[in-house]
């Protein structure tokens, strides 16, 4: 039997390579003769870095850097193992779970240290960088990040305009002359798993600015001066970012990388699954198993399940999900082909307890599916 696990990560609890591990021993357990290729999968957001290293045989470079409150921290890029392509990760500065829930303030929250990775990579002579943008605790449209490379955003007085996306309403002009002078010789690709524009019911703001910590009057707010920036952006480089697909992502850092830095923008888990030959190997699989800390009614859309269900489905292959929680109408995920989705708690427990034991959970889940599977096969 050959199986590929190939899982997202456990948010706040497990990486997607401790999750495929964890999967791996509750099947060896039951059925220690199956070949099982382990391919952890990222769709931009955290992760993203260590999947495509792992799968490439590449290295991860720990580089200084701030986080979204600018505070000094040890983050890291990785070098894929082709040694020519540098991937990124605005999670690891600018990423959410970098900071505490009562520290969550998208007002203040640049994106400044995922511009300071990017100058890293490209001072190393990358020309080639895929950024993942996801799990962000900004909503600077990736001012931060363009005034980490050089550009200078300024107010009506010729003064620097101040941090997060409260300020972005003081933006007057945007000066380029002092950009990095290697930036336009780079390819930059950004990778995320939204479709979200920059502004509007379905933008960067109104879906994402109270999960990162914004109140009802500050969301009105940072819209507000998003519509500024957007604005902006178009007078400085001719093209309206509003209403573009994925825009929106990471707050606004699609329309930042897309302006600031040309780059183009794929779905996350496309070019992750493409980097790592995810469907070369569910095509000669007897079974695949995938895994995400939470399954619901949005994962049909871009996330890493979905995409492992619709290769599963192309090549006439099984694919199991397993995840912490369970919500919503999954009718869509089925359609796409998942096969069934099993939840790890083996009893009634606190979202803390299962995050502290969700590597136990996941290989007793996975072992009690091979129980099954193995049972039928008998008969």
């Amino acid at each position: 039997m050959r199986i590929v696990i190939a899982p997202d990560s456990f948010k706040e609890c497990l990486s997607a390579i401790q999750v495929a591990s964890a999967i791996s021993g509750g099947i060896q357990k039951i059925v220690p003769e199956a070949e099982i290729i382990c391919i952890p999968i990222a769709d931009g957001g955290e992760g993203t870095v260590e999947a495509l290293v792992s799968a490439t045989g590449g290295r991860i470079i720990p580089t200084p850097s701030v986080d979204s409150l600018y505070r000094p921290i040890q983050s890291f890029y990785g070098i894929l193992g082709d040694g020519k392509t540098a991937v990124i990760e605005m999670a690891a500065t600018s990423g959410i779970e970098l900071i505490a829930s009562e520290e969550r303030n998208p007002m203040i929250s640049s994106t400044y240290g995922t511009g300071l990775l990017l100058k890293a990579a490209i001072e190393a002579g990358f020309t080639e960088i895929i950024i993942g943008i996801g799990g962000s605790a900004t909503n600077d449209g990736g001012a931060g990040m363009a005034q980490a490379l050089g550009f200078r955003l300024l107010d009506k007085n010729d003064n620097s305009i101040g941090w997060g996306g409260g300020s972005l309403n003081q933006l007057h002009r945007i000066d380029s002359s002092n950009v990095h002078p290697l930036l336009r010789n780079i390819k930059i690709t950004a990778a995320c798993d939204v479709q979200n524009p920059l502004l509007g019911p379905t933008g960067a703001t109104l879906v994402y600015g109270s999960q990162k910590g914004a109140t009802p009057e500050e969301i009105e707010i940072l819209e507000k001066n998003m519509a500024h920036f957007a604005e902006i952006l178009f007078h400085e480089f001719g093209i309206d970012y509003s209403n573009l697909p994925g825009a929106g992502a990471a707050g606004g850092l699609g329309a930042g990388l897309m302006a600031f830095c040309r780059a183009g923008m794929r779905p996350g888990f496309n070019l992750i699954s493409k980097l790592t030959t995810l469907e070369e190997q569910i095509k000669n699989a007897s079974l695949v198993f995938t895994a995400e800390g939470r399954i619901d009614t949005q994962t049909a859309y871009g996330k890493t399940i979905s995409g492992v269900a619709q290769l599963g489905k192309k090549h006439h292959v099984p694919v199991i999900a397993m995840t912490g929680m369970v919500s919503g109408d999954l009718t869509e995920l089925y359609k796409q082909g998942l096969n069934s989705v099993f939840a790890i708690a083996n009893r009634p427990m606190s979202l803390e307890e299962s995050k502290a034991n969700a590597a136990q959970l996941l290989a007793a889940t996975s072992e009690q599916i091979m129980r099954l599977i193995t049972g039928i096969e008998k008969k």
